[in-house]
């Protein structure tokens, strides 16, 4: 039988803020709809392991957000199985560094897949089962590239300003038939595996100093766009520890 509190679904849920999103709608009482791709299915069904400890509920989905019917099938599996999509968050990253002259066709195509169609076909098919019932939010996660870009992101930065464009346009579209459409730049490191791998020595310091971007709270923004009443909607926020310098 169909659960009756609605979904969540976060596109690119690892360990980092994907995770701590669904987590902090889980709680919420959201059916937290986690994906990345099949080589990754361990993790998500850790991930979701997790959520349930806490009392929330989850389903993994090993997807390739990249892939048309593979999303368009997914939404539909997720409307008819688990409840109605509330929200969606696309959070794929896709940050890479090259040279410009290092930087191949292929390379510059993945990024753009990545971090930008399927960022499209996440709101695009979020859409069309959302906008029948007059409601839902649809929240992208975007980086500083997404607003300046800078030596070695050529491809990352385009495809990023890409993403910040569809979401403008879907806001502008969509926002007048109820749906809630915001784009949050992620300004600054974040604590996770990534940045205790490369800067391990100095996270705790910059944890205790609130000199990091802390997924938990993060993630509480994107819940409180969520909630946000609609005669006052955010389009774009931008998050940074109050130490980074901009």
């Amino acid at each position: 039988m169909m659960a009756q509190q609605g979904a969540c679904l976060v596109v690119g849920a690892g360990d980092g803020v994907g995770g701590a999103i669904a987590r902090a709608f889980a709680r919420e009482g959201l059916i937290a709809c986690i994906t990345r791709r099949e080589r990754n299915l361990d993790q998500l069904e850790a991930l979701a392991g997790k959520i349930r400890d806490e009392g929330g509920e989850a389903r993994a989905f090993g997807v390739d957000a990249r892939d048309e019917a593979a999303m368009v099938a997914l939404v539909d599996r997720i409307e008819s199985e688990v409840a109605p999509l509330e929200v969606v968050v696309f959070n794929i990253g896709a940050n890479v560094r090259f040279d410009a002259l290092e930087t191949t066709t292929r390379v510059y195509t993945k990024v753009w897949e990545m971090a930008a169609f399927s960022g499209f076909l996440a709101a695009r098919e979020a859409a069309r089962v959302m906008l029948p019932r007059g409601r839902g939010t649809i929240l992208f996660t975007g980086a500083t590239a997404s607003v300046r870009g800078r030596q070695g992101l050529s491809a990352f930065a385009s495809a990023k300003h890409a993403l910040r464009a569809t979401a403008q346009s879907f806001a502008r579209e969509l926002g007048p038939q109820g749906i809630h459409v915001a784009h949050v730049v992620i300004d600054g490191a974040i604590d996770g595996v990534f940045t205790r791998t490369n800067r391990g020595d100095q996270v705790e310091d910059l944890l205790a100093r609130d000199a990091i971007l802390k997924p938990d709270e993060i993630a509480a923004n994107y819940v409180w766009l969520h909630k946000q009443q609609r005669s006052a909607w955010t389009h774009e926020m931008d998050l940074r520890p109050w130490s980074e310098p901009w």
